[in-house]
């Protein structure tokens, strides 16, 4: 089983998808690495030697990946809410932050529906 980046990546998967189990590794960027590393993207994982798992490990290193990245978006997102910035404010609310309508839709980022306790009709 390879180990990259301290990710188990599934035994079964092209080697060009299993990267992508990686955070901060898309489909592109997969592409990219194994171009670097010249390792065939069609290979599967478990078909990897020891040599072409090093090569990819070292062809990782220029990126930022998991753990760093997390932080670093946090960080990012810490600055933003500490300077009082508009889309620091709509972070802190839960709220979508790249103008998006709230009106209607928004549900992902809002959470599931409350129903408001409103006035009942009076009946005479």
């Amino acid at each position: 089983m390879a180990r990259l980046s301290g990710i188990d990546l599934p035994k079964n998967k092209r080697i060009e998808i299993a990267l992508t189990y990686v955070y901060g590794i898309g489909l592109k960027s997969a592409q990219d690495i194994l171009k670097e590393a010249s390792v065939n993207p069609d290979v599967r994982v478990r078909d990897l030697s020891e040599d072409e798992i090093v090569k990819l490990r070292t062809a990782m290193g220029s990126y930022v990946l998991e753990g760093d990245l997390r932080r670093r978006v946090n960080q990012n997102i810490k600055r933003l809410l500490d300077i009082g910035s508009y889309r620091g404010t709509r972070h802190k609310r839960k709220l979508p932050v790249r103008g998006q309508r709230t009106h209607t839709n928004a549900r992902t980022k809002k959470g599931k529906r409350v129903a408001i306790a409103g006035k009942k009709k009076v009946t005479k």
